[in-house]
């Protein structure tokens, strides 16, 4: 059943001149008929030049929702349009004005794991991959980090010249990987290497041999001489990891993190919005036109 499943997707993406972008975080079966799979950056480049008539997104809201302000004429769609990031949200509302009026010179560097709404209020975006650089390059003494304290956290610590203002606000499933249960990890597994994403608790990074984006993991895997590695990011990365390097091993802390938000696309959602072409995202101009500024501006910098 589920090879005629993907087959019925292959089928219809020629078809219809659709492209299919995964993150790593979606199920493995997403992954495998997906045209691109990457993080967040990665996705958001191959969306804004894509010139395929229709872009399927598989991940959470945001993520679709960039797609379609970075290429407006497109048709975006999404397998579930209720896959959210809850992270993408926190950002208390008048937060951000009430910052602007207590800092002068102030920049609003904003995760790309949010919302057009907060995406609309800031000055740039970042992703895991390019914040430090990008805080670095900015000409503002003072930064008001949204909405994840635990990645601006990290960009703080490796760029102490800025004033760097945290929010509170983080990803869930990072946040849940706890101290205790990474070092009995390490106690069971002391040759191995353990690498990290900076949405984890500091208390994490301070344990790790390596901190870096999703796709930085996946690299440092694949370059490393070690065979062993404890991976601190969302499970769906493994899949990934075992493609590209089959005798190593994996390990993940007991409480695997697993976003169940990403688990919602599904093959048969999949082949669903591509039949129907339902799930479609929309996005008011006025708001696209503000949204895509911090994003270009993101896309743009050279580092």
């Amino acid at each position: 059943m589920k090879e005629e499943t993907k087959s019925k997707i292959f089928k219809l993406k020629e078809q219809k001149n659709a492209v299919i972008l995964a993150h790593y975080y979606t199920p493995s079966e997403i992954q495998e008929v997906a045209d691109y799979v990457g993080d967040s950056f990665y996705l958001a480049k191959i969306a804004k030049k894509s010139s395929a008539d229709m872009i399927v997104f598989c991940g959470v809201f945001f993520m679709g929702e960039s797609a379609k302000i970075l290429n407006p004429d497109k048709k975006v769609l999404m397998p579930d349009l209720t896959a959210d990031c809850p992270m993408a949200h926190m950002v208390e509302n008048g937060k951000i004005e009430k910052m602007r009026k207590a800092y002068e010179d102030l920049a609003v560097v904003c995760y790309i794991n949010s919302s057009a709404e907060l995406k609309c209020q800031s000055d740039v975006c970042v992703t895991s991959s390019n914040a430090i650089n990008i805080v670095k390059a900015l000409p503002n003494k003072n930064i008001f980090f949204i909405p994840d304290k635990n990645l601006g956290r990290y960009v703080a610590a490796q760029v102490p010249e800025k004033n760097i203002i945290l929010n509170d606000g983080c990803c869930p499933v990072h946040a849940a990987i706890t101290e205790q249960a990474l070092k009995n990890e390490i106690e069971c597994h002391p040759k191995a290497l353990v690498l990290s994403h900076p949405e984890c608790e500091k208390e994490i990074l301070a344990l790790s041999d390596f901190v870096g984006s999703t796709a930085e993991i996946i690299a440092y895997v694949r370059q490393s001489e070690c065979d062993e590695f404890i991976i601190c990011t969302e499970e769906g990365v493994l899949f990934k990891l075992i493609c590209e390097n089959p005798s190593k091993k994996f390990y993940f802390p007991k409480t695997k993190p697993c976003c169940t938000d990403m688990k919602l696309n599904t093959l048969e959602k999949l082949l669903d919005i591509l039949e129907t072409e339902k799930n479609a995202i929309e996005i008011d101009e006025s708001v696209r036109q503000k949204a895509i500024k911090p994003l270009d501006r993101m896309l743009d910098t050279v580092i």
